[in-house]
């Protein structure tokens, strides 16, 4: 490769430009669709070899799957990668995110766990610590409101049905959904998951609040704790 520094002066030789026009861009590789974005590279690097460095790097992992889990203080901390190029890399995996989740929501049914967790699955599948979600629904079973319960791991220490059935309460609720991920990737329930579940569906009976489900996020996969007749 050339150590020309902007896609222009590479234009001949890599040419992710050309490559995208005549072929289109689902025939670029990951690097040239970043360098794309990147535009131009460092000193004695251009753009594509930065794109391939930054893909191949150690905070890449699984390469370009992993962009959503980058953070902007890891992505600095990479030679060739500044403030721009950070917010450019950040913007891009929040708007594959909200790509994924605007094709799912036509399809999106609370009564049908395979929508839901297709709804989810981009924004929770990607994060490094599990976090347990509350979806408030009304009679219609239409979602009126979600929130984050906790951050980490999901433990019936840090989970309190009382603070859940407040929140429900205030927002007339009708019915709740749980939904946490696992960064694990499996997304087979713990025992703190199974007694926490069976904890609040308990509680929810009795104070006419239900429980539909708890669905656990992995890797492109889920458990549905209602299918599995856990509760």
């Amino acid at each position: 490769m050339s150590n020309s520094n902007t896609i222009k002066e590479m234009y001949h030789e890599d040419r992710p430009y050309e490559k995208c026009e005549r072929f289109g861009a689902e025939n670029l590789t990951d690097a040239e669709l970043l360098a794309v974005l990147l535009r131009t590279g460092t000193r004695g690097e251009n753009s594509l070899e930065l794109a391939h460095r930054l893909i191949q790097s150690d905070l890449s992992g699984r390469g370009i799957l992993n962009i959503h889990r980058w953070t902007y203080e890891q992505l600095t901390r990479v030679r060739g990668i500044g403030r721009v190029k950070a917010i450019q890399i950040l913007c891009l995996s929040e708007l594959a995110k909200r790509m994924a989740r605007s094709a799912a929501v036509g399809g999106l049914d609370f009564s049908q766990p395979d929508t839901i967790a297709r709804y989810y699955m981009e924004d929770m599948r990607h994060r490094e610590k599990e976090t347990l979600k509350l979806l408030l629904l009304n009679t219609k079973a239409r979602l009126i409101g979600e929130l984050n319960v906790s951050t980490g791991t999901v433990d019936t220490a840090l989970v309190s049905p009382r603070e859940l059935f407040m929140e429900a309460i205030q927002r007339n609720a009708v019915s709740i959904i749980l939904l946490h991920n696992h960064p694990s990737g499996d997304p087979a329930p713990s025992l703190a998951d199974v007694q926490i579940t069976r904890r609040i569906h308990e509680a929810g009976a009795l104070i006419g609040i239900e429980l539909l489900d708890h669905i656990i996020i992995g890797d492109n996969c889920f458990v549905s704790m209602k299918e599995k007749g856990i509760f």
